[in-house]
């Protein structure tokens, strides 16, 4: 088998046909997953892409899938494209913005509840109305059942402590109780406890990561993109943020950051 030099790790957030920040059309996502199963590309797990930080071998056409937030359109059209091509992806949850309640229609599966844009998503959630815009614990089940998705942390209240806090001994430890909570809510809802953290924002500094690193967590992502060698920090993992464009955009990135060195020119270049 030929073994993969670099993974790229890819950063979607919505999956949905309302137009805002940060989402993806779902016909570029079918697309874009369509390409990846015909290309023969593998879509690794939190445990795979870990040990290949960790110098394990995988196969050469390699990515890891990524998801920040836990939106409701990821269970209404990307869970069931992912299921379609036998794709699977890590999803970032902020646990604390997730209810209980039946699991909704999806498409292809009756008629799908509004996916709204990326705004309206953040207004619903200040105003207590998360349960309009995000996933329920019966959808976290039934992706994870069907292989779709993996649920890692996002935090537990996606606050930026450094902002909220009035020193740094407050940050940390503010902080430390979030990242706690989290863990122990999504080991006690998925039966599992990930070392598997997204940064909110992206935002992190030395006392995040002494933190998260207390609190159980080894592997954290953030928002910079570049190169993942085995070998590299694992507390500090590039993504690749995906645009709203058809597989054909994809399947250059995905080239450019398979490759170090190209990817790490790319990068110093074009800073994205």
């Amino acid at each position: 088998m030929k073994t993969a030099r670099a993974v790229p790790v890819l950063m979607y957030h919505h999956v949905s046909p309302t137009p805002g920040l940060v989402t993806i059309t779902p016909q570029h996502f079918a697309e874009q997953m369509h390409w990846l199963a015909q290309a023969g590309y593998r879509t690794l797990g939190g445990d795979e892409f870990a040990g290949f930080l960790a110098g394990g071998p995988v196969a050469d056409k390699s990515v890891l899938l990524t998801f920040d937030d836990g939106y409701l359109d990821n269970w209404v059209h990307a869970h069931p494209v992912l299921e379609q091509y036998g794709l699977r992806a890590l999803l970032f949850v902020v646990s604390n913005w997730i209810h209980d309640g039946p699991p909704r229609p999806h498409a292809g599966n009756g008629t799908p509840p509004a996916t709204p844009a990326h705004n309206a998503c953040k207004a619903a959630i200040a105003d207590g109305r998360a349960d309009e815009v995000i996933l329920r614990w019966s959808e976290v089940a039934a992706m994870r059942e069907a292989g779709t998705f993996e649920f890692h942390s996002h935090t537990h209240t996606h606050t930026r402590w450094d902002r909220a806090c009035s020193d740094a001994a407050e940050k940390r430890q503010r902080l430390a109780g979030d990242l706690r909570t989290a863990r122990a809510t999504l080991a006690a809802r998925t039966g599992r406890a990930s070392d598997h953290l997204c940064w909110p924002q992206g935002y992190f500094d030395a006392d995040y990561l002494d933190v998260a690193h207390s609190a159980g967590f080894r592997h954290l992502y953030t928002v910079q993109p570049g190169v993942n060698e085995p070998g590299d920090d694992p507390r500090h993992i590039h993504r690749i943020v995906v645009k709203d464009r058809p597989a054909r955009w994809l399947a250059t990135r995905l080239w450019i950051y398979r490759q170090p060195r190209a990817g790490r020119l790319y990068v110093r270049l074009r800073g994205k």
